[in-house]
């Protein structure tokens, strides 16, 4: 599973510990006399300048790839974010609220490290549990040439299984980032699996907005994303040569977003703006 409904994990970690951050800096602030110090608000803060810092970080780091389609900036859900950078600015910013606010000082403290545990120890879990719950499916699918293929014959290099629909906004605005990743990255399996429409219709969208990809699988079942249990579209799944899933993404995707994404897989160097 990818996600809860509409939501993506990730999203559901951030709210849990956040939840468990404030209640337990509200615990330790407890004993102080009213008005209490607002940890709940302090901690938002704090990661809202982390999450802020570590996209801008993230933008300088893959500028070129920004530069060329400055629009893309605009959409943090690619995923494209430093976390050291974010980490720092957020450690920086919360000290100088507690230097500012003494009162503050013990509650904030336990706010982020109940926060930092939850957070660490949900993220780990999921990883692990992504890992060993989602795999190459071996459901025999067609191309659009009619031909039958399955998944786990490409292993032996990197995969990415876009699951995606002509219907579907986002996946038709990723849709470019995706094909240049595919025409770049030779040594990585890039694979366009499209979820419930027919070969006809897939075949009419691509010829109408010019894109010429390889490796596009008709799923009229949406197997694939049963499979992952993906509720939503677009959801990218990247998997290892060995066929292990090393990461999934909800939501649409950036050049950025995919080059840092097969920077440790590839050894191509990143694709060109």
């Amino acid at each position: 599973m990818t996600s809860l409904g509409p939501l993506p994990f990730t999203v559901l970690i951030l709210v849990a510990a956040w939840g468990v951050g404030t209640a337990a800096g509200r615990w330790h602030a407890r004993g102080l006399p009213d008005p209490k110090p607002a940890v709940g608000g302090a901690l938002f803060d704090i990661a809202l300048v982390g999450l802020v810092v570590a996209r801008i970080a993230f933008v300088v780091a893959w500028w070129p790839l920004y530069a060329a389609d400055p629009w893309a900036m605009l959409r943090p859900g690619d995923g494209g974010y430093l976390p050291i950078a974010g980490v720092l600015a957020a450690l920086a910013f919360a000290g100088w609220r507690a230097w500012r606010t003494p009162e503050l000082r013990r509650p904030l403290v336990a706010g982020l490290v109940g926060a930092t545990l939850v957070y660490g120890a949900l993220t780990v879990g999921l990883q692990h549990w992504q890992t060993r719950a989602i795999g190459l499916s071996d459901a025999v699918l067609t191309g659009l040439d009619g031909r039958s293929t399955r998944l786990v014959a490409l292993k032996g290099q990197p995969i990415v299984v876009n699951l995606w629909a002509t219907w579907c906004p986002p996946c038709r605005r990723e849709m470019p980032a995706l094909a240049a990743a595919q025409a770049w990255y030779d040594d990585v399996h890039i694979v366009f699996a499209n979820q419930g429409e027919d070969a006809g219709t897939i075949q009419r969208y691509l010829d109408a907005e010019g894109l010429a990809l390889d490796l596009v699988l008709v799923d009229r079942l949406s197997q694939l994303s049963q499979d992952a249990g993906a509720r939503g579209l677009p959801t990218t799944l990247f998997f290892d040569a060995q066929g292990r899933l090393i990461d999934v993404h909800v939501g649409e995707l950036t050049r950025a977003g995919i080059a840092a994404r097969l920077a440790g897989h590839s050894a191509k160097p990143p694709m060109p703006p």
